[in-house]
């Protein structure tokens, strides 16, 4: 039900399976997530979120996205403490934007995400650039080996 309210506060239209696109319960340090999950994962990770948004190009296009990305939704996301680790453009599918963020964890992705919907530069913003998007998202927490904590 949250993911539907947040759905339509953002006006957003989801593609996806419902479980899909839900957060998982935990994301983060290895410490935070259940024991079939936490063996590979380290005890500094914070929790990433990959997201690719495809326009459909019924409302807006791809560029109206980016610009909407270059213009302000990034640091709206940081002003309410997302770090946005890129911003990509896919090459195989032109009409669709990849970016990834950080979070400490799971608790810490829901505050940044609540600060965000409710935040008014962002009503604005989605107004002038209304683009209607596909969304998948994947949640993940870095290895215990890997570069990128």
């Amino acid at each position: 039900m949250k993911r539907l309210i947040l759905a339509l506060v953002m006006g957003l239209a989801f593609s996806a399976p419902a479980e899909a696109q839900r957060p998982p319960d935990a994301c983060g340090p290895a410490g935070q997530l259940p024991a079939n999950l936490s063996a590979n994962v380290g005890a500094d990770a914070r929790c990433f979120e990959l997201r690719m948004y495809t326009a459909s190009n019924e409302r807006g296009d791809i560029n109206m996205l980016h610009q909407r990305f270059r213009e302000q939704e990034v640091a709206i996301f940081e002003k309410h403490g997302a770090e946005v680790i890129a911003v990509w453009q896919r090459l195989d599918d032109p009409n669709t934007l990849v970016w990834m963020l950080a979070y400490r964890d799971r608790a810490h992705r829901d505050e940044v995400w609540a600060g965000f919907a409710a935040d008014p530069d962002w009503a604005v913003l989605r107004e002038k650039y209304d683009v209607s998007l596909s969304i998948q998202a994947y949640w993940m927490s870095s290895t215990n080996y890997s570069n990128l904590k």
